[in-house]
C-alpha cells in the first residue's frame, strides 16, 4: 500500500474513533470544557514530536504572516469543533456523523470563488449525492417530505452542517498554509492546540462541569492522544499525496463512527444511516475525483 494512503487510512480510523469517544465518554461535558482539556493535553503530548523534529519552528522571513494565518485558522477550528461537539451531544453519532463529513461540498464553492476552479460533471454529481445523503440520514420511514422537514428543524443536523461548512474554510486555509506558505506540521499543530485551549478557556471556566471530573482524566489523555495522532498523521498524508486522494480516504471516518455507534451505542435507524454514510463518502470521492 502507498505510504500516503496508509497514513490517510490511519487518520480516518483515528478521527472516527475520536467522534465515537466524544459521545461515549464526554456526553455530560460542555463543549468548552471538553475542548479546553483535550487540546491542552494534545499540545503537551505533541511537544516530544516538536522537539524531535529537524524542521525549523518558524521562518524569520514570513513569521508574522505565518502566525497570523495560524491564528485565523485556529479560531475557525475551535468554532467548528464547538459546533461538532454540540451536535454529537444532542444527536446520535450515526445521525450526526454522515452530515458533518460532507465538508468537500462546501470546499468546492470556496475553491471556485477564491481559486477560480471549474466544476466538472463528477463534482456536480457529488454535490447532488451529498444532498441525498442528508435526506437519507433523516429518513425514519414516514412521508417523503419528513426527512427534509427534520433536517431543517433538527438542531443536531443544523449544527453538523454548520460544523462542516466551517471546517471547509479551515481546510482551504490549511491548504494555503501547508503548500503556499510551506509551514511544517510541527509548527502548525502545537500552536493550533494551544490556541484552541486558550480561546475556549474563558468559556470553560464559566461552564458547569460534571462532579468529580478529574476522575475522567485518563479518558481525556487517551482522547488527546487520538486527536494529536490523527492531526499529525493526516498532515503526513497530505505531504505525500494530492488532496483529491487523501480527502475521500480521511472522510471515511464517518463510516468508523457509524459502525462504532451501531456496535456499542445501539442507535436507531441504522440501516438508513449506513446508506447515508455510504452516499456521503461516495459524494466526497466524486467531488475529489473531479
Amino acid at each position: 500500500m502507498n505510504l500516503g494512503i496508509a497514513f490517510a487510512s490511519l487518520a480516518a480510523l483515528l478521527y472516527g474513533t475520536s467522534l465515537f469517544v466524544m459521545k461515549q465518554w464526554f456526553a455530560d461535558y460542555p463543549s468548552s470544557a471538553f475542548l479546553s482539556i483535550t487540546y491542552t493535553l494534545s499540545m503537551l503530548l505533541y511537544i516530544p514530536v516538536v522537539i524531535a523534529s529537524d524542521a525549523p519552528f518558524l521562518s524569520v522571513s514570513n513569521r508574522l504572516n505565518v502566525l497570523g494565518s495560524i491564528f485565523a485558522i485556529t479560531v475557525l477550528t475551535a468554532l467548528a469543533m464547538v459546533f461538532l461537539f454540540r451536535a454529537i451531544r444532542l444527536g446520535e453519532i450515526s445521525y450526526v456523523s454522515p452530515i458533518s463529513k460532507i465538508i468537500p461540498v462546501f470546499v468546492l464553492p470556496l475553491e471556485v470563488g477564491l481559486l477560480s476552479q471549474r466544476l466538472s460533471v463528477l463534482q456536480v454529481g457529488g454535490v447532488v449525492i451529498a444532498t441525498i445523503a442528508i435526506y437519507v440520514a433523516n429518513w425514519q420511514g414516514t412521508t417523503l417530505r419528513a426527512p427534509l422537514k427534520r433536517a431543517t428543524q433538527s438542531r443536531p443536523a443544523q449544527l453538523a452542517l454548520l460544523s462542516a461548512a466551517t471546517f471547509a474554510v479551515v481546510d482551504v486555509g490549511k491548504r494555503v498554509l501547508m503548500q503556499e506558505m510551506a509551514v511544517a506540521p510541527t509548527t502548525y499543530l502545537p500552536l493550533m492546540f494551544l490556541g484552541i485551549a486558550v480561546l475556549i478557556g474563558p468559556l470553560a471556566i464559566r461552564a458547569r462541569w460534571p462532579n468529580n471530573w478529574w476522575r475522567d482524566l485518563p479518558y481525556f489523555v487517551v482522547t488527546a492522544l487520538i486527536i494529536a495522532s490523527g492531526n499529525h498523521v493526516v498532515l503526513l498524508a497530505f505531504q505525500r499525496l494530492p488532496a483529491s486522494i487523501v480527502s475521500p480516504v480521511v472522510n471515511g471516518q464517518a463510516i468508523v463512527a457509524v459502525i462504532l455507534g451501531a456496535i456499542f451505542l445501539e442507535e436507531s435507524h441504522l440501516r438508513a444511516r449506513f446508506v447515508a454514510t455510504a452516499l456521503a463518502i461516495s459524494s466526497i470521492v466524486l467531488i475529489s475525483s473531479g
